[in-house]
């Protein structure tokens, strides 16, 4: 088959707006996960209280609430799900500009609630655009593109993850504070261009979709999706598998501080191998069309856990510039191809027409499990110290890799419904 046969090329156009929706999500989160860590340790915010900057994160966690209006209201007529994300992506924009016109040295110290206030507002947007960009690509990937698809998405919020956060630091230092963000606004209102453009077809309403959405049937179909077999492995797996992460990551931006680096270096570090980890998300997603999914997160997973040893290690000493630039690039790398693995799983769990709401309620589940263990981050290195706070993150890691087994076998084994078909 040629090049511009293969079904990758033939989606070129869905897996280019995919790319442009995950950007979007990335400049912020960007902000959130990797920047305003080192600002505010660099203005000398406590480490407890850096941790306790997760509570902004707190829509990603509880978006799984309002995720069904999101697949109900509009559906059936074209475009429904675009419209969702052009709205949400406008109001991102604005709680931004925003941001620009506020005193940085009050939001790190006298104003830090008003700084959770505004983070938060800019996580509710993201959050619900995250809704519906999840059940469009869910609903128009097909099982064999979920790899590459998610590869697109990584790579896409990677992107918007480098330039919100590694490229951010080094620009509030050369630019100011206010034009920085000025900046980031602006580029999420230009990119609502291509994606409106983008024609998404109408899909027939499911029947089901005509009952009306209370409280009852809101908890029927959590029920009813986490009833399904094998799911509640899936669920302890789904709660466990990234949490080492988001507990050893939160703090190695303050680690850098402490260790001498200025804001500048950890953003050239930062934005350096963000570029690196692209790649490896592209690798990531290749390998899923040959891997089954179960090996996948194994050996992405184990990647993980010595990436964050290999911080431990670095932590218990006097570290090297370069020994910090091999660590860094091993867990962007490994953090990149666990991501895609995980995204990729998620969408084989979800029903048809449904998409947006089972996407949501899994990815919810998984955020509250990680924020729960960042808001304990900055207390773990405070009473620890950085080595074992990693060596820890580490360990979380491994834990999670156990439950993989017999979640497959379980899998395997499953009865075939039209709700649970067999994984590749």
């Amino acid at each position: 088959m040629g090049w511009h046969r293969h079904p990758f090329w033939q989606h070129r156009q869905l897996l280019g707006v995919l790319a442009l929706f995950y950007f979007a999500q990335g400049l912020p989160s960007g902000l959130m996960a990797k920047a305003l860590p080192a600002l505010a340790r660099d203005a000398g915010m406590p480490l407890p209280h850096i941790g306790l900057l997760s509570l902004a994160a707190l829509p990603w966690a509880l978006k799984f609430i309002w995720a069904p209006w999101v697949d109900r209201l509009g559906a059936g007529r074209a475009n429904h799900r675009k419209r969702w994300v052009v709205a949400c992506q406008t109001a991102a924009a604005l709680v931004v500009l925003g941001i620009a016109f506020v005193d940085p040295a009050a939001l790190f110290t006298t104003h830090f609630m008003v700084l959770i206030f505004l983070i938060g507002l800019l996580n509710l947007a993201c959050a619900t655009q995250d809704i519906a960009a999840d059940g469009l690509a869910v609903r128009m990937l097909t099982p064999a593109l979920r790899g590459p698809g998610n590869s697109i998405q990584v790579t896409g919020y990677k992107v918007g993850l480098m330039l919100g956060g590694g490229a951010l630091l080094i620009w509030v230092g050369l630019l100011g504070w206010t034009t920085t963000f000025l900046l980031v606004a602006l580029t999420l209102l230009a990119m609502l261009y291509p994606i409106w453009r983008f024609p998404e077809p109408a899909v027939a309403r499911d029947p089901g979709q005509h009952e009306r959405l209370d409280f009852r049937a809101w908890r029927r179909a959590i029920v009813r999706f986490w009833g399904r077999p094998g799911m509640l492995w899936w669920l302890l797996l789904l709660l466990g598998y990234k949490v080492g992460d988001s507990f050893g990551s939160r703090m190695l931006k303050p680690f850098l501080v402490d260790a001498g680096w200025s804001l500048p270096q950890i953003g050239v570090l930062d934005l350096s191998v963000s570029v690196i980890g692209l790649a490896a998300a592209f690798v990531g997603g290749m390998l899923m069309m040959r891997w089954s999914r179960a090996m996948a997160l194994v050996v992405f997973g184990l990647l993980h856990a010595a990436a964050f040893a290999g911080w431990a290690w670095l932590a218990g000493g006097a570290p090297l510039t370069w020994q910090i630039w091999a660590v860094a690039i091993w867990e962007q790398c490994a953090d990149a191809m666990a991501t895609v693995a995980l995204f990729t799983v998620m969408m084989d769990h979800c029903r048809p027409r449904h998409e947006g709401a089972d996407y949501t309620l899994q990815a919810s589940m998984q955020l509250m499990a990680v924020g729960l263990f960042s808001l304990g981050s900055g207390f773990s290195a405070h009473w620890f110290g950085y080595s074992h706070h990693f060596l820890l993150s580490a360990g979380l890691c491994l834990a999670a890799i156990m439950a993989i087994p017999v979640w497959w076998h379980l899998r395997r084994h499953a009865s075939t419904t039209r709700d649970l078909e067999t994984l590749p």
